[in-house]
């Protein structure tokens, strides 16, 4: 059998295998497992294995540094790939990353907020965005603090050129215990209830986009509708 067919057939196995363990947690949480948008995150591997990945049917992929979520998606265009970026992103690099149509998950401060709408007015688009949180208070972790995500969630929600679609964060210890992973998922959760409640429109915050390859099953537990998997979808394809 060629190598090419077995990476694919690889491939095809590993997201069957994440899309089970996906919907057994959907299953305890007494959830379906369409209400879970599964993102494969591709930045450990090149542009061959991400295409593997969107053929077996994959669509909704992402990238951490912004150069090459550019790289990939024009290596990908036109074969109906929707792009996230999970990664920081720089203002300086904000208009190339515009131009891919891509998710942003990591809106982190006013200042950048300010750039997306900016940029995104002057290309004559519409940027959907997500409110990154820390909520463990790591100093390590990216994000706004919880106590200032109701501003720049509010200022978001305002703002002309972007759709604000929810909220963003990794757990303090993904690899750590799951009962740490749910706590820290729990609390963005009960963020954003509180900030739904008095939003003028609470669909503004629909998305949770939470849970790796370690701790998916407690995000999804705790209401994830974004699980952003990476290692498990490309374990054994020389990554």
């Amino acid at each position: 059998m060629p190598a090419s067919e077995v990476l694919r057939q690889r491939c095809v196995a590993n997201l069957a295998a994440v899309r089970d363990a996906v919907a057994e947690a959907c299953g305890r949480a007494g959830r379906a497992p369409a209400e879970v948008t599964l993102v494969g995150v591709t930045k450990y591997v090149n542009a061959d294995l991400a295409r593997l990945l969107l053929e077996a049917g994959c669509t909704d992929l992402a990238e951490s540094r912004p150069q090459e979520l550019w790289s990939k998606a024009a290596a990908l265009a036109g074969l109906g790939a929707r792009w996230h970026l999970v990664g920081h992103l720089q203002r300086n690099k904000v208009r190339r990353t515009l131009a891919t149509g891509a998710l942003v998950h990591t809106l982190d401060s006013l200042r950048l907020r300010e750039a997306l709408d900016m940029e995104a007015g002057a290309a004559g688009c519409t940027c959907d965005v997500l409110v990154e949180v820390n909520v463990s208070g790591d100093p390590g972790r990216s994000g706004v603090a919880e106590a200032e995500a109701e501003t720049l969630v509010s200022a978001a929600a305002a703002s002309r050129h972007l759709r604000l679609r929810g909220l963003m964060a990794m757990a303090s210890h993904p690899d750590g215990p799951a009962s740490d992973a749910r706590r820290d998922f729990a609390r963005l959760r009960a963020l954003r209830d509180r900030l739904a409640a008095g939003a003028a429109e609470p669909a503004q915050l629909r998305e949770l986009s939470m849970g790796m390859s370690g701790d998916f099953a407690a995000a999804i537990l705790e209401g994830a509708t974004m699980v952003r998997i990476g290692s498990a979808l490309f374990a054994g394809l020389g990554t």
